[in-house]
């Protein structure tokens, strides 16, 4: 087995997080700023499900289109983890190494309902706290219109951060970061903060919590070595906030 070295790894991880939650989180940093700026926190939105084209079907497109190019940098992930043997040698594959599979799905279904439960309840209160406090946006989790791919988009679009954030944040980053002889304390706090980091567009609240969320993840991936319990927990989450939002949002007067 071929094992990279140090600077080859810092590389790669540069690459890997600045096609992907690298630079989310560079210009999450840069919307808060632009927002402060403007007015207070508790006066701005934070949109994440925005329509792109007023055409139905354009939209639809650029939806899909959004969902397939923001994997792109799992697959690169999938590959630089991949590790090449000799020809004839065995050993785990990378999805393997980090959990991406359904090698145990009932245990990985239900330990990702309890983790939703453990952060979504939380993540609420948090929410009101951060305004009332007037250190959070109005979160608004969809802008699409009503149309009949509204809600299998929705639910695409919640499975798709689901896999990039926790295949990248924390099976990549804990793997290359352990390489680079990190401790596993400190990773789980880089890998926390970054997850952080990139929700700062919406305030300072969603910043705690998902940072929060982060060491949460961290230290249950560290004990299972399963990113498949996160991704789903994350899909949950997502599914629940973006699909009742965009079904009941205005009905109970939010939007």
């Amino acid at each position: 087995m071929l094992v990279p070295s140090r600077r080859r790894l810092r590389i790669e991880m540069w690459i890997v997080l600045g096609l992907s939650l690298g630079q989310s989180a560079v210009y999450s940093v840069v919307q808060l700023l632009d927002k402060m700026t403007r007015a207070p926190l508790a006066e701005g939105t934070s949109t994440l499900n925005q329509s792109q084209s007023s055409r139905e079907y354009f939209d639809l497109t650029y939806q899909l289109l959004d969902i397939f190019f923001a994997l792109v940098p799992v697959a690169l992930v999938i590959y630089f983890l991949t590790e090449h043997r000799p020809a004839g040698a065995h050993g785990d594959t990378a999805f393997g190494k980090i959990g991406f599979n359904f090698a145990r799905p009932g245990k990985d279904l239900l330990q990702g309902l309890g983790l939703a439960a453990l952060i979504g309840i939380p993540s609420l209160g948090l929410y009101a706290a951060g305004r009332a406090l007037g250190i959070t946006t109005a979160i608004i989790p969809s802008a699409l219109d009503s149309y009949w791919w509204t809600v299998p988009v929705l639910i695409l679009s919640a499975i798709r951060h689901g896999i990039v954030e926790e295949v990248i944040v924390v099976g990549y980053l804990l793997d290359r970061l352990g390489k680079l002889g990190w401790s596993v304390p400190l990773a789980i706090f880089a890998s926390s903060m970054l997850r952080g980091s990139y929700h700062l567009y919406q305030g300072f609240g969603p910043f705690i919590g998902n940072a929060v969320m982060g060491v949460v993840f961290a230290l249950v991936y560290t004990r299972t070595r399963r990113v498949m319990p996160l991704v789903i927990a994350h899909a949950l989450l997502d599914i629940v906030a973006f699909v009742g939002f965009s079904l009941f949002g205005k009905a109970i007067g939010l939007g």
